[in-house]
């Protein structure tokens, strides 16, 4: 399965780190995660393409943004890594949603915000009928199956 990811680009808490881990190995154990998608900026995305590189078999895309201040230059393994072309903030987010099965989202905040690329691609994900998994800073962990 392929899974899309997004997160903030502020530290995240321990909480939201811990239960991020817990869920991708889940996966990785449940043979559910061959390729990994993220938007390779700077904490939450990161965090994420370490989880996964160092301790599972996935393959990780790097989708950066065109924007490079915020951008974590993930490099990968030889073999298991791929980075695609830099695109703006939004275009990049939505190509996440798309070449992927399901989404996984870090938000910085536990309410929905306007003004937020992390919030933005969760509704973007749900408009497109995927499966989106939030963890929320507090490490508490929400479901969504779309409306079919």
């Amino acid at each position: 399965m392929r899974i899309g990811f997004t997160g903030t680009s502020e530290p995240q808490q321990n909480a939201q780190l811990e239960a991020l881990t817990t869920e991708l190995l889940r996966l990785h154990d449940a043979g559910l995660l061959d390729e990994f998608h993220h938007g390779d900026c700077i904490n939450a995305d990161e965090n994420a393409d370490c989880i996964v590189l160092f301790r599972t078999t996935a393959r990780v895309v790097a989708h950066p943004p065109i924007n490079a201040i915020a951008r974590a230059f993930c490099s990968g393994v030889k073999g298991r890594f791929e980075r695609r072309e830099p695109k703006p903030y939004l275009e990049r987010n939505r190509d996440i949603v798309d070449e992927t099965d399901e989404l996984i989202a870090c938000p910085r905040a536990k309410l929905e915000q306007q003004r937020s690329g992390t919030w933005a691609t969760i509704r973007y994900a749900r408009k497109m009928g995927k499966p989106i998994t939030i963890i929320f800073p507090d490490g508490r962990i929400k479901r969504e199956l779309p409306n079919r």
